[in-house]
């Protein structure tokens, strides 16, 4: 059975604004193809102040949907939520309330992304994080679902001569209570060779983020080394082909398309039907 074909909440705050726009933009994503969904606990609930000054300090403004009945727009859409997204101390503070509010929804992941001021660069922090990552991990699985761990590139640090942070967190949390949605755009993006990463994940990597990173320019450049950014999926550099392999022989069982800017016209909904040509074409 082919993985399920998603996109990240997170890539659609600006077309989030109201109930409207976000039926419309959830039929558009339907029509390209893509039959599952990635929701974040701060964009379907309201996001204080801080959380969405620095989302949009990072170019990746949350929107309106806070403010919206996700679970009548989810059912109404025919998306399948793949996984919800969260951090680690709700987790902490009250793991039967986050595994309620999954198992609403229908998904039986819960996914928790790289914390903001963490030092990942150091062994003993690192070695703790994967310690509370195994007790939130036994804490859901009491309640039937299962937590995963979504890289940036912070954990490419070293913490010393032989380990990054992502070997430490691989080898010392347990298998059985904790895995990996894998975001190959931001290992590449530090510098590493994504599919050596994944081929080792093996049957962990449970989800997969993909994105495509290359250049767009339009006139003329100043100078010729450009930027690199996200891009439409087949339209970047990423070894897609051989990454797309490697997820199917791993058994993942989604696949979900991120990007934060650098859209086609400025539009992540334009994006997304473009990215679907992929995503079509390799996941059935």
């Amino acid at each position: 059975m082919p993985p399920i074909k998603a996109v990240q909440q997170f890539m659609l705050g600006t077309v989030l604004g109201n109930e409207a726009q976000a039926r419309d933009t959830l039929k558009k994503m339907k029509e390209a193809g893509y039959e599952g969904i990635e929701l974040c606990g701060f964009m379907i609930h309201p996001a204080g102040f801080m959380v969405r000054m620095m989302t949009k300090a990072a170019g990746m403004p949350v929107g309106g949907g806070g403010k919206l009945d996700w679970k009548r727009l989810v059912k109404e859409s025919g998306l399948k939520v793949v996984s919800l997204h969260t951090d680690l101390g709700s987790v902490e503070r009250d793991s039967a309330a986050l595994a309620s509010e999954a198992r609403e929804f229908g998904t039986k992941y819960a996914v928790i992304t790289g914390m903001y001021r963490f030092a990942y660069g150091e062994e003993a922090s690192i070695r703790e994080l994967a310690g509370r990552l195994n007790k939130a991990g036994e804490a859901l699985a009491a309640e039937g679902i299962h937590l995963l761990y979504h890289n940036h590139n912070c954990e490419l640090q070293r913490v010393n001569s032989n380990k990054k942070a992502y070997d430490i967190l691989l080898e010392e949390t347990d298998p059985e209570l904790v895995n990996f949605e894998f975001d190959s755009y931001w290992f590449a993006e530090g510098g590493a060779d994504p599919l050596s990463w994944m081929q080792r994940l093996g049957g962990r990597m449970k989800l997969w983020h993909i994105n495509d990173r290359g250049t767009r320019l339009r006139g003329q450049a100043m100078t010729p080394i450009l930027k690199t950014d996200s891009a439409e999926l087949g339209y970047g550099n990423m070894p897609l082909e051989e990454l797309t392999a490697q997820a199917l022989l791993a058994g993942v069982e989604a696949v979900v398309l991120e990007s934060h800017r650098n859209w086609i016209d400025k539009s992540p909904v334009k994006s997304l039907q473009v990215s679907a040509e992929f995503m079509n074409r390799h996941f059935g």
